[in-house]
């Protein structure tokens, strides 16, 4: 049976800089009997209970157990990078809990600020009127040749190697001079933006922590 005291928070850790970190996330995870989460995403907060580390492998496994914490009447906070509604973990977390039998009006998401938002601001971009995408996960990257010439900038979370996603779209008729801008670990004090043609991009290399954004043709 399901205590209806224990909690979820999907707590949103912004792009990885611990001053993007809002006010809500590090009380929210203060106050929290277990944080789930990445090494990486945990170290970000000075005053964490007990901690349950996760990796790429182990993450639906630990997601799990953070939920039975909260069916034992824990509150739980969950960390997801960026965004939890934005290739972050919100999804994984309520099937996970519809699978228990946790209720979902016993989760809480704390949004966060995305590489994606992140990137927008950093080329003055109004993000509203371009075509976000996130491919993380996914494997039809064939979709963002249906935005690419529609008139709009297009903001894309690869998920790939960036190399990968330029040669893709050069084999499929992307001129090689469109201009495209890599934004390499946003917030971090080795952050890199680089300006340069989709030719380029594809015949260099950069990090898996990076954002695309490429220029309409007009």
């Amino acid at each position: 049976m399901i205590k209806m005291a224990g909690k979820i928070y999907i707590v949103g850790i912004g792009p990885g800089a611990k001053e993007y970190l809002t006010i809500k996330s590090i009380e929210t995870v203060k106050s929290s009997d277990y944080t789930v989460g990445s090494s990486r995403a945990i170290e970000l907060f000075s005053d964490v209970q007990n901690t349950i580390a996760f990796n790429v492998k182990d993450l639906v496994d630990k997601l799990k157990e953070g939920v039975e914490l909260a069916i034992d009447d824990n509150v739980v906070s969950i960390l997801s990078t960026g965004d939890p509604g934005f290739s972050g973990v919100l999804n994984t977390v309520l099937r996970i809990s519809t699978e228990k039998g946790f209720p979902h009006e016993n989760i809480e998401v704390i949004p966060g600020i995305s590489s994606l938002q992140l990137a927008a601001a950093k080329n003055h971009i109004q993000w509203d009127s371009a075509n976000i995408m996130t491919f993380h996960g996914r494997e039809n990257i064939e979709d963002i040749l249906k935005v690419i010439d529609n008139g709009k900038v297009t903001i894309a979370l690869p998920s790939r190697k960036v190399k990968d996603m330029a040669q893709f779209l050069l084999d499929n008729g992307v001129e090689k001079t469109r201009p495209v801008t890599v934004c390499e670990r946003l917030s971090y004090d080795d952050e890199k933006i680089v300006s340069t043609s989709l030719e380029h991009v594809a015949e260099s290399e950069f990090t898996y922590m990076c954002i695309m954004v490429i220029e309409d043709k007009n």
